[in-house]
């Protein structure tokens, strides 16, 4: 993939525009380039990747303490680490598709780098300091929201998810799959509450809200397993 292109559909997919689009090739750019390639390269991401750090532990850690009011700071702790760890940092440079823009050297790109999870997780906090850097540190926040809230009910401890339930119990009592339907969604861009039913044939089961569709979703099918359990 031409490199500019590669720029460009990452930025569609951050959902975010680079004022210098230099500080997003920093963001990119592996010691393992940089030592091959001095007279192009300005320099490598590993300073990025320290206030990136920074930046995701303070955008999960606002985004639990939001979402989980009930949860208590162990709780919240190991939620944080779940969110935030290496492989579900590389999970999500993946669907950014950071790989084909990452500057490597050749011997990085012949042991498949693009792939690397250590490398992928280290662009993604890359790219979110230069992201504070060309803009300011909110904005990058805001970013690093977006990223993390579809994810939060991937690492809910305990057995299943509660749609996976629910799905389940339909299924037993030989009634159609739930269906989840937007109700709407309200506040600004960076603070957006999305309202959510499920519905199971005609009948609403169970209502949820939440500041990323899938937790909306999965907090409509906990209120109907709730709903289910208190009328049984």
């Amino acid at each position: 993939m031409d490199p500019d292109e590669a720029l460009a559909r990452l930025e569609d997919r951050l959902g975010y525009r680079f004022d210098a689009r230099a500080g997003l090739k920093d963001a990119l750019t592996h010691r393992s380039y940089l030592n091959e390639h001095p007279e192009v390269a300005r320099r490598d991401n590993e300073r990025l990747e320290f206030l990136g750090d920074a930046l995701l532990d303070l955008a999960a850690s606002a985004l639990l303490f939001e979402e989980y009011p009930d949860a208590r700071e162990g709780e919240l702790t190991r939620r944080r680490a779940d969110l935030v760890n290496e492989r579900a940092l590389a999970e999500i440079a993946r669907a950014l598709e950071v790989g084909p823009a990452l500057r490597l050297g050749k011997g990085e790109e012949r042991s498949g780098g693009r792939d690397k999870p250590r490398l992928l997780a280290c662009a993604v906090e890359a790219i979110l300091a230069a992201i504070a850097l060309d803009d300011e540190p909110g904005r990058a926040l805001e970013v690093a929201r977006e990223l993390l809230a579809p994810r939060l009910e991937e690492i809910a401890p305990g057995a299943k998810d509660f749609k996976s339930r629910l799905q389940e119990r339909m299924q037993g009592q030989r009634r159609p799959p739930p269906v989840y339907a937007l109700i709407e969604t309200e506040g600004p861009d960076h603070a957006r509450v999305f309202h959510v039913r499920a519905m199971v044939g005609d009948d609403e089961v169970g209502r949820g809200s939440g500041r990323s569709k899938a937790v909306a979703e999965q907090r409509a099918a906990r209120d109907a397993l709730e709903r289910e359990e208190d009328a049984g």
